[in-house]
């Protein structure tokens, strides 16, 4: 074969697939094949997949990521592409169930530690110099004092502490720990409670109530900046859309820790919500970050997703976490940068709640499920034949530069980490729904790719876009969101008119966000801080002109802007209104 040829037949295949190999940017939810729950009495409602309690260091050039119940972890060059490397951390007599759950994972000098959550005193820390060819041994067969949702700090001086708990009566408790025999030096230490009753945010329930619960604190993490400690923890239930990561600060490793007036992470709107019981990590490049669990919470509780969003500290020390946009395309890390400033890649949704035809659909299940920016609903097929579709109207032709596939579990019958398991599927485009071109062809896919994200190496000009069933692991073709992101060729929205925030005067931790509708904005960010400069928190609203907003804290003053969105951009800021 001579090497025309060979140009040739390369040409031919490239054109086939718009597909980047390197991809430049995410997509929350992370892609990441995630394991099934492998409890039985958490599958009542339907066997699904399910993690939470992330963290990810940076150890010897790499990203390591651990969470809860995946027997085993990921490592990354770039925290775009991840690979899953198969570990049990188990001693023979303990449950499936204690496999790293909620697990603590540090670096000292050369090595990279880990232990899971536990309240058992014969649970060992483990330690690896190579984790990357899965290489570990025990450096403690028992870690006494055990603890649940631990986190393991190593401060300038070299001193090691702990900090554990999870619970909706008990606190965040801390610990000095030897380093070398991680033996404890000391008793535990009572290191912060919630303070539901000032902070709106801590609140129990999804619609931040206190109903059924008080709320929970949990998942600590420690960070360190400028002197300053900074204690970071989940609150107030994994399974509301107000899950967040708050964030205390201190000028000692114990305390006493203030609480900032704001959760740190916080992400209740949209179409993946939910941003709590996370980690702070740093990248090749010092440049902050935050990785969270997204919630579910439809076959259970505890079905959840992994995201992270760009995180730092501003000229007054104020820890952040920039979730505007959050579960659209970001750009990933790539040098040094300012995260105040959004990483957002200004790709827009085009098809949020546009029509949709199927090929089938079971009751209770519909199309439009598939658009509705709400990872909770979804379509599923009646089957889980090859040629089952889904096909979205963008409404008009437009710029795509990437598409997200998240499937949902109806019907699965796994259970626990599955690392055999692939999708496979066809992706088109057509300008017209008649004549249909391959986009990318993923039929002889061999990866598990349940938040399937591609980004596409140059845009295409499209209408319809249509997604082709070829094979799914488990269950029916099921999908909860294919999401379509770009630019179209219309108006920008105006600019928020008449936003108003009304405070109530009997509990100054509510308000009452109310602006006039456009009727060229699919959605809308809210914008709130406690300066005009430091608005840190964003809400994201579709398809309504009013927002409860419970988050507040009652002794703090707030800022608030609003701007609106559509799938050729972004409106401009409005005004800033103080809200006292």
């Amino acid at each position: 074969m001579n090497k025309l040829v060979l140009i040739l037949i390369f040409i031919i295949s490239v054109s086939h697939s718009s597909v980047l190999t390197a991809q430049r940017t995410y997509c929350n939810p992370l892609n990441l094949d995630y394991g099934y729950c492998p409890i039985p009495n958490f599958t009542e409602s339907g066997k699904h997949r399910a993690t939470a309690d992330p963290v990810i260091v940076l150890f010897k050039g790499d990203y390591y990521l651990f969470s809860t119940n995946q027997w085993g972890y990921w490592w990354s060059p770039d925290l775009g592409k991840w690979t899953f490397v198969s570990k049990s951390f188990l001693k023979p007599y303990h449950k499936v169930y204690d496999d790293l759950c909620a697990p603590a994972v540090w670096v000292q000098g050369d090595t990279l530690l880990a232990f899971g959550s536990t309240y058992s005193t014969n649970f060992p820390i483990w330690m690896s110099t190579n984790p990357k060819a899965n290489q570990w041994k025990e450096v403690v067969d028992s870690f006494e004092i055990g603890g649940w949702d631990p986190d393991f700090f190593t401060d300038d001086n070299g001193k090691l502490y702990m900090y554990n708990g999870s619970s909706n009566a008990y606190p965040i408790y801390g610990i000095e720990v030897n380093r070398k025999t991680f033996k404890p030096i000391g008793a535990r230490k009572e290191l912060l409670l919630l303070n539901d009753e000032r902070y709106g945010w801590q609140r129990f329930g999804e619609n931040s109530d206190n109903t059924f619960l008080n709320p929970f604190i949990e998942g600590a993490w420690m960070t360190k900046h400028n002197g300053k400690y900074y204690l970071q923890y989940g609150a107030p239930g994994t399974e509301f859309s107000g899950y967040a990561d708050g964030v205390a600060v201190s000028d000692n490793p114990l305390g006493y820790f203030s609480h900032q007036s704001m959760p740190l992470s916080y992400k209740p709107g949209g179409f993946a919500r939910g941003a709590g019981h996370g980690a702070t990590f740093q990248d090749k490049w010092d440049n902050y970050w935050h990785i969270s669990t997204i919630s579910i919470s439809v076959k259970n509780s505890f079905e959840r997703r992994l995201g992270f969003w760009p995180a730092g500290f501003d000229k007054d020390d104020i820890m952040y976490c920039n979730t505007a946009f959050g579960d659209y395309p970001h750009y990933l890390p790539d040098g040094k940068t300012d995260h105040s400033i959004s990483r957002f890649a200004g790709w827009m949704l085009l098809n949020y709640n546009k029509p949709v035809q199927v090929s089938s659909s079971m009751v209770g299940y519909p199309a439009n499920n598939a658009v509705d920016e709400n990872i909770k609903s979804y379509w599923s097929a009646l089957t889980d034949r090859s040629g089952e579709w889904i096909s979205s109207d963008l409404g008009e032709i437009s710029t795509v530069r990437a598409i997200q596939i998240n499937y949902a579990d109806q019907d699965a019958t796994l259970m626990g980490k599955q690392t055999n398991i692939y999708h496979q599927y066809k992706l088109y485009y057509s300008t017209d729904g008649k004549k249909w071109q391959l986009l990318t062809d993923k039929s002889k896919n061999t990866s598990d790719v349940p938040h399937d994200y591609l980004e596409l190496s140059s845009p295409v000009e499209a209408r319809y876009i249509k997604l082709e069933n070829i094979h799914v692991p488990t269950g029916k073709f099921a999908i909860s969101g294919l999401r379509v992101f770009g630019s179209g060729h219309g108006n920008k929205p105006e600019p928020v008119k008449n936003f108003i925030v009304l405070r109530t005067e009997k509990d100054k931790r509510s308000a009452w966000l109310k602006w006039t509708q456009n009727d060229n904005a699919y959605g809308y960010n809210i914008y709130m801080g406690t300066a005009p400069d430091k608005l840190y928190n964003c809400i994201m609203v579709y398809g309504s002109n009013d927002y409860w907003l419970k988050s507040m804290d009652k002794a703090a003053v707030y800022y608030f802007s609003i701007e609106a969105i559509n799938e050729n951009g972004k409106s401009q800021m409005s005004k800033i209104i103080k809200s006292e």
